[in-house]
């Protein structure tokens, strides 16, 4: 039997992608004690690796990376000549070496050649004695990060020292890639004669750097490769870039990667490639999302593939396929990549239940995110996309879409919103563009014939209808004397995404027989419209308001903004807001960085600011999810007697639609307007949470995410043992 050995390593960079975990996970399955180093928490750390903080070993901050390829790796070139250092009989293993076997050499000279020739030494796996004069060497060359190596090419080194004469030597993240790594490494190993203690090419790299993309083809290839002389396995973090680009950041199917990961029980589909240096795949766009809440993404060219699972996984959200042709019309048979997209969601763990594919007009429903890539815009014509846009956005949703120069698709877009560029590549000598659209749905005119008809008959002869500018109106709907219910909607939504075209809670209000008074804007204006507050006004001064015993004001979000902001009108009112608002002005709430497409707009007046003017309410009932950081500042400014907070934690911002697929926004809503709702019958009703699966899934990633491990293990036992919850199942895994 041989020398016990522990190998450490360092991670720099968020949380670990599937080949991180797979190459962790590979030593402690195979009994090799493994320790990670980093500076900062890293969420997704394989049980069993010793998690111990880089500062013990160089206590810095200033981690310096290859600037050229955007890479941490000279860094950890520098690091692994510390840890040696200070760790004796440690060896050294980058992040994407796996463990074929436990390491057990008697020697502390644990490195290989990684070529043929028995020249190039490689440092992915590396043990030196810590007194050694190679590691002593080294360390005193790094010191200078202007020195100029003897290793390098004899035109290489004339030119550094005239820059350095010159006044500008060269730093060494400028130096060519390996200066610390590799080329140092193989340098010192000849110049002190130790080459006969490097292990040959089979220990460590039989699957050399030129044949490397052999870990991505069938896995017969490799295994006729490795051999009984294997031990630690170096997979080439270099393949990433194929990896992300060509295969949505996964281990291809029927590949040595896809077999490792099954072997070791790792979830690639949980911890996707994003990006390798400076570029940024697919996958890695879930960080342009800026949305807490994700229930819908769709995808109109089936190139997001990567994107979408990432969504799907991380928010267990609904996943829409577009079927439009070329002409961005719905095609008679399906397209040819909608099978085999399926079939990619169902091999990563997306059932078939949370597919569907869009296929007439008719279907189309908004969806909080959608994906245009190498679509219309860029390689197809965008002559038919509005219409198309029109169905598919919400203030909330956020747009992935490539932008070919000369298309058109930039002054297209200017009615949607605003854009952030996200990368720029060139395409058959033209530029394309990938950028984020915050969008702002189309206006609706202040003429909309279909409305007008709809509205005037709704109001009888008893109410009345008032059309105003950027397509507000105003619809009275008179029924009882007791209670009028002030809502707040937006017209688009009412004709186009609401299937009795009504406004919001028409005929829950006409059940219960209260009036109503519907307010509704033709876009994202929060009611800023001067137009709005001379409505309220008149209303106010005519006594509108006093002809009812009880008056409460509702609304969400922006809604909800509104029914508190104009409460004022009618003194002694109620109010009920869900996750709202309380103003858009940056000089008031800079932290806000949402609904840009309303920051320009003025949040003045006695209407203005609804966490101030909402006091001349009797009382404001405020539901909010408290683990929503912006909804939370909102909610917090609210400081009045009369307010009455109900938290509805790790339901997010649109907790009105948790609440209602749990079967309780009705009777919540309904004893709010009514004014019965009490905290304590609020409260007995949430309690329906607890089988929730958003709530379950949300409060076990936070134990998780927190570091509470045994507790999230407990807390996953329970919610298995009385229904699937597939993320907690999958999570579970780790613990």
């Amino acid at each position: 039997m041989g020398r016990e050995r522990e190998v450490g390593t360092l991670w720099i960079g968020g949380p670990l992608s599937w080949l991180e975990q797979l190459s962790l996970r590979s030593f402690v399955d195979k009994g090799q004690k493994i320790t990670l180093f980093s500076y900062d928490d890293i969420p997704n750390v394989p049980e069993g690796v010793i998690h111990r903080d880089g500062r013990e070993i160089i206590d810095t901050e200033d981690f310096i990376k290859y600037e050229l390829k955007n890479s941490f790796a000279l860094f950890a070139d520098l690091f692994r000549l510390h840890m040696i250092h200070k760790c004796p009989g440690m060896i050294w293993v980058d992040t994407d070496v796996y463990c074929h076997r436990p390491m057990d050499y008697e020697t502390d000279y644990v490195l290989g050649f990684e070529l043929p020739g028995e020249k190039r030494v490689n440092n992915a796996v590396l043990g030196l004695p810590s007194d050694s004069e190679m590691l002593a060497q080294m360390l005193a060359f790094t010191e200078d990060r202007h020195s100029i190596a003897p290793f390098l090419p004899k035109a290489k080194q004339r030119d550094y020292r005239q820059k350095a004469e010159a006044g500008a030597p060269v730093h060494v993240s400028q130096q060519p890639w390996g200066i610390w790594g590799p080329s140092m490494v193989t340098h010192y190993v000849h110049l002190l004669g130790l080459a006969d203690k490097v292990l040959p090419l089979e220990a460590f790299y039989p699957v050399t750097f030129p044949d490397r993309a052999k870990f991505l083809r069938p896995a017969k290839v490799v295994e006729a490769i490795v051999t009984d002389e294997t031990t630690a396995l170096h997979l080439w973090a270099s393949n990433k870039k194929q990896l992300g680009k060509l295969h949505h950041g996964l281990p291809p199917k029927g590949s040595y990667l896809d077999k490792l990961v099954r072997l070791h029980d790792i979830q690639p589909a949980l911890a996707p490639i994003r990006e390798r240096g400076t570029a940024v795949f697919d996958s890695g766009l879930i960080d342009h999302i800026d949305l807490g809440d994700i229930t819908s993404v769709a995808d109109m060219t089936g190139a997001a593939r990567g994107l979408v699972l990432a969504l799907a996984h991380q928010h267990e959200c609904e996943v829409r396929l577009l079927n439009l042709d070329n002409r961005c019309r719905f095609a008679a048979e399906p397209q040819p990549w909608i099978a085999e997209y399926t079939e990619f969601l169902a091999h990563n763990g997306i059932s078939s239940e949370r597919v569907r594919i869009i296929e007439t007009e008719n279907d189309l429903k908004p969806v909080d995110v959608l994906c245009n890539l190498d679509g219309f815009g860029s390689n197809l014509r965008i002559r038919n996309l509005g219409p198309v846009y029109d169905r598919l956005l919400h203030a909330d949703s956020r747009v992935i879409m490539d932008i070919r120069k000369g298309s058109g698709a930039f002054p297209f877009l200017k009615r949607y919103g605003t854009n952030t560029v996200i990368a720029t590549r060139e395409v058959d000598g033209a530029p394309v563009t990938r950028v984020l659209v915050t969008p702002m749905p189309a206006e609706t005119t202040e003429n909309d014939e279909g409305w007008n008809r709809i509205a005037t008959r709704l109001a009888g002869k008893d109410g009345f209808y008032r059309p105003g500018p950027e397509g507000h109106s105003f619809l009275f709907v008179p029924r009882d004397k007791d209670t009028l219910v002030v809502t707040f909607d937006n017209l688009d939504i009412t004709m186009n995404k609401r299937d009795d075209r009504r406004p919001w809670g028409y005929a829950f209000i006409e059940q219960q027989g209260w009036s109503m008074l519907g307010v509704l804007a033709g876009g994202w204006t929060w009611y800023r419209n001067p137009w709005v507050s001379e409505q309220f006004d008149e209303l106010r001064d005519a006594g509108f308001f006093k002809q009812f015993k009880r008056v409460v004001f509702y609304g969400a979000s922006m809604g909800g903004y509104a029914a508190c902001a104009f409460s004022p009108a009618a003194p002694g009112a109620d109010v009920v807001a869900i996750s709202p608002q309380t103003t858009l002005n940056k000089s008031i709430v800079p932290w806000e960085t949402r609904y840009k497409v309303a920051w320009e707009r003025d949040f003045s007046g006695p209407y203005g600011d609804a966490a101030q003017v909402s006091d001349a309410a009797r009382k404001v009932y405020i539901l909010y999810d408290p683990y929503e950081p912006l909804d939370s500042g909102h909610v917090n400014r609210f400081t009045h007697d009369n307010v009455e907070y109900l938290r509805a934690p790790l339901l997010g911002h649109r907790l009105g639609s948790s609440l209602s697929q749990m079967g309780i926004l009705t009777p919540i809503i309904l004893g709010a307007l009514a004014g019965t709702l009490t905290s304590q019958d609020y409260y007995q009703m949430l309690r329906t949470r607890k089988t929730f699966p958003r709530y379950q899934r949300e409060l076990f990633t936070r134990a998780v995410d927190k570091g509470h491990r045994k507790l999230a293990k407990r807390l996953g036992e329970y919610i298995l043992a009385r229904d699937d919850n597939r993320k907690v199942r999958q999570g579970m895994k780790g613990l």
